[in-house]
């Protein structure tokens, strides 16, 4: 058993910093390699993606990273674990075993984590005790099936234990949670047991700390923003982890950002709903019990933390197509900035009114004054106004309204109030709205499966 392990984040989410992974591997130290791609909607893009072409479906920034990485992460015995494989894992790690072939890399190992995609199975799972109502409005699936996008079940970090005691050297999965990313190499490593609650709670704390890469080392910083150093040079935390549940989280030296204890205990908070239960598919944490302990030098300890036995369920992830939606914006400037800009939102509702169109919603923002804030925002003095975006937007099952929507924009510049300018790109199109549908399915009737790919 190793006395220690380092686990650095990579990505935050897919379009989250380019070079993010290349620094971790290269300015210091570390044994793992996690990279989180996947959000709810991103799934149904690379679902998208794959109907038009079978051979994508992952984060195609994966092999252009593994050009610049995977000699590095061979010479210094780097594992990387990554959910980029979305809809299709297999045909990413094909593309990284192509990528390596062109590099001359012997004597690589992928394992693919596969069996969370369930969307071909719904009516089956349904039949046999799953029925996936939404978990929000407890609606049965059965009035979306039909427009069903993408279904994809929550794995943990399990399966990624049984690839990495298979010798895998790169791990690309589906649907696998944020924090299992980070809990498996904790479990590989300390063999630790699916019944060490504690200790899967604190492997689950630090996932959630690193689940969004810098921002737990100083981006997006609610507190002292600021002192923050160096932030167009920013560092991406490292789970710095103990056999004992305890875990350092840090960030390499060379780099900019900053981890204390504000900075962790900001990024506990995000999205965890009740704090004394933290559920994911390997155990349930209880985020009151945990310590922080601010040690210095961009090191603060993590600890102490309690948790409790598994659900009998996993969470499934369900979009599906709902309807079409546009937006579209003119700038309004001084004098009367906001004035004009409201008049504007008037007139333009009226024509849509009177030409019949049928419409779900319709949204206005006035940028500069209320998109941030709404009914909250002040009252302004419009002397001190230079300028207001009209931003307006309609969503609507008629795919004809919504695109009429879009040739009312232009007109408003010569046939509404004064001084507007910022239309640009053309009429907005018609895209397609894409809705989530969250449900559980109880685990016996899914299960992983692990694949190792070779290159020898």
């Amino acid at each position: 058993m190793k006395e220690k392990i380092r686990i650095a984040s990579g990505q935050g989410f897919w379009g989250d910093l380019i070079d993010a992974p290349y620094n971790q591997v290269t300015k210091g130290d570390i044994d793992y390699l996690v990279m989180d791609y996947l959000a709810e909607v991103t799934m149904s893009i690379l679902q998208k993606q794959k109907n038009k072409n079978p051979e994508l479906g992952y984060a195609k920034d994966i092999p252009d990273l593994m050009k610049r990485i995977l000699p590095i992460i061979k010479e210094k015995n780097i594992k990387v674990i990554t959910n980029g494989g979305g809809v299709n894992p297999v045909a990413c790690a094909k593309s990284v075993m192509k990528i390596a072939d062109e590099l001359g890399i012997k004597n690589l190992k992928i394992g693919v984590v596969l069996g969370d995609d369930i969307k071909e199975q719904l009516s089956y799972l349904i039949e046999n005790g799953a029925p996936l109502n939404n978990m929000e409005t407890d609606e049965p699936i059965s009035i979306v099936q039909d427009k069903i996008l993408s279904a994809n079940v929550y794995f943990g970090a399990f399966p990624i234990v049984e690839a990495l005691e298979k010798d895998a050297d790169i791990i690309i999965t589906g649907r696998t949670t944020d924090t299992g990313l980070t809990l498996a190499p904790m479990i590989y490593e300390f063999g630790w047991k699916k019944n060490d609650y504690n200790l899967l709670s604190a492997g689950t704390v630090a996932g959630h700390i690193l689940e969004c890469g810098a921002q737990s080392s100083g981006g997006n910083f609610l507190g002292d923003w600021q002192s923050v150093p160096d932030m167009a040079e920013i560092g991406f935390p490292i789970a710095e982890a103990y056999p004992n549940g305890e875990v350092v989280i840090t960030k390499h030296k060379n780099t900019g950002g900053k981890v204390s204890f504000e900075t962790v205990a900001e990024q506990l908070l995000y999205e965890i709903g009740d704090p004394k239960s933290y559920i994911t598919p390997d155990c349930v944490a209880d985020f009151t019990s945990i310590k922080l302990e601010d040690l210095g030098n961009d090191r603060v300890k993590m600890y102490g933390v309690k948790g409790f036995p598994e659900t009998e369920f996993y969470k499934v992830s369900c979009s599906y197509a709902d309807g079409y939606s546009a937006i579209s914006s003119l700038t309004y400037s001084w004098p009367q900035a906001l004035t004009k800009a409201k008049a504007a939102d008037t007139i333009l509702r009226k024509r849509l009114a009177n030409l019949l169109l049928q419409f779900d919603e319709i949204r206005t923002e006035f940028v500069g004054y209320n998109s941030t804030h709404g009914p909250l925002a002040k009252e302004l003095d419009e002397n001190d106004i230079n300028e207001i975006m009209l931003r307006i937007g309609v969503r609507s099952h008629d795919y004809k309204s919504v695109e009429r929507f879009g040739k009312e924009i232009a007109p408003l510049i010569l046939t509404g109030p004064p001084a507007v300018t910022g239309f640009a790109g053309g009429r907005p199109k018609p895209s397609e709205v894409v809705a989530y549908w969250p449900a559980l399915i109880p685990k016996k009737l899914v299960t992983p499966k692990v694949e190792i790919i070779n290159l020898s």
